[in-house]
């Protein structure tokens, strides 16, 4: 292993790493597996580009040094970033199939068993077509979570490293909601967060902020297109900041008006739901439990708002073009899978068609403790911003009028809130 100083984490985080796959690997009677996705890449050497759109894949056999296919141009992000020392890259005029093929002749791997992540948004069927009709003397199987295996659960160091990604994400927010003004348009509220984001140290996150307002805060993953902001509208805020390619996420919403009954319903419903998760959250519930518990307090509401999607989802590494790790754990019903600690999830309580026309969001990226769960993020207060004129002037939401605290329930799952 080539260690570098200017490397993500230390040496011994990626030693760790791979070894504990090569335990897997073994555990599968594997010989070696063929890992294409970016994040997983990233994960295990600390190899990122844009450049993902070319096949691209780092090889790990059980007994020899690992080595990566890339094409040509990508070989520098191989040497300027990751302890990787062995590469075979092709040229824009090349195979990246045949050279992959070519790579395991080479290292006496061909005629081996060979797992592989047959559902990668990176390894097409093409591409996959081709590999089971060359490499015809191995034995091809799916290895698809095996590196996903060792990601769900973050160190110690990964936890740190996504407080620095936190802490972009927070500055973002604060300035979105500064920038939120009658007669300004989305797109000038999503410059202010980009601009607050990189300068609190933030990188290119997998998605840009998402900005709403008014009736387009009931469009499923819409953000800015130039509208204007009018009085007496709401504005819907999604942020992720990003620190090397690891990501935290808050969901916040301002009011540019009077703050209606419904809507004051609404954010408390939403406060509620994560006081009592952080409240209830330990190693050993189930993700089912963690579903009903947020979904029973949004269900039961009187305003006419759903949670029409899962409560949250794992999120860590990302590339464009989503932010979060839900394809690996998603907080959803029907899911047994036991909390452990370490696991990063971000929690989306958010409410979905208040009075049939509006959505809004109070939303916390947590980590599992020992013995609970704790917030990333230390300063965003959780209350809507209100603007009663188009001044922007803000009022203190702690003396305004808010709708009773919901009546606790008892969810699925035995989990008393």
């Amino acid at each position: 292993m080539n260690a570098r100083e200017d490397m993500t984490f230390p040496p011994a985080e990626y030693e760790r790493r791979i070894s504990e796959l090569r335990q897997r690997i073994a555990d599968r009677h594997l010989d070696a597996v063929v890992i294409s996705d970016p994040a997983n890449i990233m994960y295990l050497t600390d190899y990122q580009t844009t450049g993902y759109s070319f096949f691209q894949a780092l090889v790990v056999p059980l007994e020899q040094e690992p080595f990566m296919i890339t094409r040509a141009l990508e070989e520098s992000n191989v040497k300027a970033r990751t302890w990787v020392e062995v590469t075979r890259p092709y040229p824009d005029t090349g195979d990246a199939m045949q050279m992959l093929v070519d790579a395991l002749r080479e290292f006496g791997l061909a005629n081996k068993r060979i797992g592989y992540e047959r559902n990668s948004y990176f390894f097409p069927a093409y591409h996959q077509d081709v590999i089971h009709t060359t490499l015809k003397d191995g034995k091809l199987l799916d290895c698809f979570g095996i590196v996903e295996e060792g990601r769900i659960c973050k160190s110690q160091v990964e936890i740190d490293l996504m407080k620095k990604a936190a802490r972009a994400t927070e500055a973002g927010m604060a300035a979105g909601i500064e920038a939120c003004r009658v007669g300004v348009t989305e797109n000038e509220i999503g410059a202010a967060i980009s601009d607050a984001m990189f300068r609190a140290g933030g990188e290119p996150p997998a998605v840009m902020p998402y900005v709403t307002s008014g009736p387009r805060t009931m469009i499923g993953h819409a953000t800015w297109e130039g509208r204007v902001v009018q009085n007496n509208e709401h504005v819907f805020l999604e942020v992720g900041g990003c620190f090397r390619r690891y990501h935290t996420a808050m969901m916040r919403t301002v009011v540019l008006g009077e703050l209606s009954d419904s809507m004051a319903t609404a954010q408390e419903t939403m406060k509620y739901a994560l006081d009592s998760v952080h409240r209830m959250l330990q190693p050993g519930m189930t993700v089912s439990d963690v579903d009903n518990l947020v979904r029973n307090i949004i269900s039961d509401n009187p305003v006419g708002a759903r949670l029409i999607t899962r409560s949250g989802y794992s999120i860590g590494i990302a590339f464009p073009p989503s932010w979060d790790e839900g394809y690996i754990l998603s907080l959803k019903q029907g899911q047994s899978t036991v909390l452990r600690e370490g696991m990063t999830f971000h929690l989306i309580p958010w409410m979905w068609g208040v009075d049939g026309d509006k959505t809004c969001g109070i939303s916390d990226t947590i980590y599992i403790t020992e013995d609970g769960c704790a917030s990333f993020f230390n300063d965003t207060p959780r209350d809507f911003t209100v603007k009663p004129n188009s001044s922007g002037e803000c009022i203190d939401l702690n003396t305004a009028r808010k709708a009773p605290e919901p009546a606790p329930e008892t969810p699925a799952g035995g989990v008393q809130c």
